[in-house]
């Protein structure tokens, strides 16, 4: 049973977010959250340094909240629903994130969205 509970099917592309993931991503995670408090936004926006700091994130997560690159944090750990809290900073919306996420620009992702609807 419990080697069930750690087998995972390989998606070509996906990251499984696990409780491996999980530990990774603490920092990232937990600094995400606070970006539901408007004084954090605020700081963290002043000096986005010393908010990575404060939360302890480490050198591959701080490159990737510096890129805004979601793919690269969901490597580091994050969860893509805390990290929409990081991208609604920068007025990122899901069709910005899912751009990002299969490597097209947005208007190309927003023609694929339309065409998958016909």
């Amino acid at each position: 049973m419990a080697e069930e509970l750690h087998h995972h099917t390989h998606i070509e592309g996906t990251t499984i977010f696990d409780g491996e993931m999980a530990m990774k991503g603490y920092a990232l995670n937990k600094m995400c959250f606070s970006f539901n408090r408007a004084d954090a936004r605020e700081e963290y926006l002043s000096d986005p340094e010393a908010y990575y700091q404060k939360f302890k994130l480490s050198d591959e997560q701080k490159q990737a909240c510096r890129d805004k690159n979601v793919l690269a944090m969901i490597a580091a750990g994050g969860n893509i629903y805390y990290l929409a809290k990081f991208a609604g900073i920068f007025k990122l919306d899901v069709q910005d994130v899912g751009a990002q996420q299969t490597g097209m620009t947005k208007d190309e992702f927003k023609e694929k969205l339309r065409k998958a609807g016909d």
